[in-house]
């Protein structure tokens, strides 16, 4: 009875969610070349994910403050059936960078949980084993300012040393074959494997 109640709420969920960018025909969403609409995130409490983005800010930060050369950033609900099944190929990702010396620290990954309050965040976190920083967009706010995307959506934003940045990639759907999209990653970015 239990698991017909959740499955029954996911579909509303996603019923809902998916209809979202339907009644939203005046959003645009950033493509490439453009630059990301400013986002501003809470400052995690775990301190390992902290650690993780690089962020020395007290209560709240920029995307473009995170220190590395490269963000991936996943807009998902933990509503979205799809993302459910990407969750597995984006910690594959996670840890395929991680094993790559070279690009452990020029290569983050964060998920925006769209329509997602910090539980909810917190239990997707959990039951598919996130080891990369997700963040709830309980309001909708994030998901708004990049153009109601659907989910799962991923932007690929290249920082400068400068603090200004750019979107290198921008698309629904899945990354399909992890370390595929990552090496058209490094090839868009102009990004080697050395040091």
């Amino acid at each position: 009875m239990r698991k017909n109640i959740i499955f029954l709420l996911a579909m509303f969920g996603c019923l809902l969610f998916w209809g979202q960018p339907i009644l939203a025909a005046n959003s645009t969403i950033p493509s490439e070349g453009d630059v990301l609409p400013e986002i501003t995130l809470s400052v995690p409490q775990n301190t390992n994910e902290k650690d993780y983005l690089g962020i020395k800010e007290k209560d709240a930060f920029k995307v473009s403050q995170i220190k590395a050369r490269i963000v991936i950033l996943e807009v998902f609900s933990m509503y979205c059936p799809y993302c459910q099944k990407e969750a597995p190929l984006v910690n594959e990702l996670y840890q395929i960078i991680n094993e790559r010396p070279a690009l452990k620290g020029k290569i983050k990954i964060i998920g925006i949980g769209a329509g997602n309050n910090p539980f909810e965040v917190e239990v997707f976190k959990n039951k598919y084993n996130i080891p990369f920083p997700l963040f709830p967009d309980a309001s909708f706010s994030i998901h708004k300012s990049v153009g109601e995307v659907r989910t799962p959506y991923f932007f690929v934003i290249k920082i400068n040393v400068d603090g200004s940045h750019k979107i290198l990639y921008s698309k629904t759907g899945s990354i399909q074959d992890p370390n595929q999209f990552l090496n058209s990653i490094l090839k868009i970015a102009g990004l080697k494997e050395e040091g």
